[in-house]
């Protein structure tokens, strides 16, 4: 009974506060940069998930091929593409990462417009981590492209 009642005080007042237009104009526009970030990761991932296809892609040929006239040269080209695929592997993972977590800071950001709570710090190191993260995942796809450019002998 007291929780119904509690629940129905949190969802009046919850409406109470997002009723209105400007309140909600300005929880978007909050969130608006942190979701075009998010927006600017997806499309990194994405160039990064296709690299990755086409190394594992290369692979599979790769062990495929029963000629052991190339058999050699196919083990360290197959080598060298394992340690890329690693490479694009972290690469998307730590990218991942700083997709979550800049998804939490854009619903931080929306709720922060609502509640009385002060979470500006924590929003502000959560920032701080998604961009580290970002960082972190594109230095691992610029090692990867490096690897590639110089070739399997590089």
């Amino acid at each position: 009974m007291i929780l119904d009642l509690l629940g129905a005080a949190i969802a009046t007042d919850l409406l109470e506060q997002t009723a209105s237009t400007p309140g909600v104009t300005k929880a978007l526009q909050s969130s608006l940069a942190p979701a075009f970030l998010l927006v600017g990761i997806g499309s990194i991932m994405n160039v990064m998930v296709a690299r990755l296809n086409w190394i594992a892609g290369r692979i599979e040929r790769l062990e495929a091929n029963d000629d052991p006239a190339k058999l050699a040269r196919s083990e360290a080209e197959v080598t060298w593409l394992r340690i890329r695929r690693q490479l694009a592997r972290r690469a998307i993972m730590v990218s991942t990462a700083a997709a979550a977590i800049i998804s939490v800071v854009v619903a931080l950001l929306f709720v922060s417009t609502y509640i009385d709570a002060q979470i500006g710090t924590f929003i502000a190191i959560l920032w701080v981590a998604t961009v580290g993260c970002l960082i972190t995942g594109l230095a691992y796809f610029f090692r990867e492209t490096l690897m590639a450019a110089r070739g399997p002998a590089g």
